[in-house]
């Protein structure tokens, strides 16, 4: 997805350790996520949604972040299922307020879970970890800029 160091990042024992650490515990996540949104007064369309799907839906982004930020999947296939994403939620009634919003809950369970398991206990580990930051970020970026125009009608 990024346009240079893609085939470096899964190189270091470190980086795959991180994203591991994501997708092994996507369980765990999900369900403080399920959580979160339960709890959140600005998620109302998500409270009253099918938690089953919800848990679904957070627990496929969790399990697929390693997928997504490596050099696995293209960005054309980041897009298109964004931009499907999107279209969805719009049909299903989401404000896009929440749907950024429920982004946000995910990407921050996630770096919580990253700095909470205690890998980062060197420079290269905190350097690694500020990499994999990065890719994060610029995934979740344009998971939300591809919601947004499949949201919109714009493909």
């Amino acid at each position: 997805m990024l346009d240079s160091g893609e085939d470096l990042f899964f190189e270091s024992t470190a980086s795959r350790r991180l994203v591991d650490l994501i997708e092994l515990n996507a369980d765990e996540l999900t369900v403080r996520y399920v959580e979160d949104i339960r709890r959140d007064p600005r998620m109302p369309s998500y409270q009253g949604f099918d938690q089953k799907e919800i848990y679904k839906r957070a627990h496929r982004v969790y399990s697929q972040l390693g997928k997504w930020i490596s050099h696995e999947a293209t960005k054309e296939e980041v897009r298109t299922y964004w931009t499907a994403l999107g279209r969805q939620r719009r049909r299903e009634g989401f404000p896009f307020s929440e749907i950024v919003l429920s982004l946000c809950h995910i990407r921050r369970l996630l770096w919580a879970k990253v700095q909470a398991a205690g890998l980062l206990d060197t420079a290269l580990d905190l350097y690694q970890a500020m990499d994999l930051q990065h890719r994060v970020l610029v995934f979740f970026d344009r998971a939300m800029y591809y919601a947004a125009a499949g949201y919109e009608g714009k493909d």
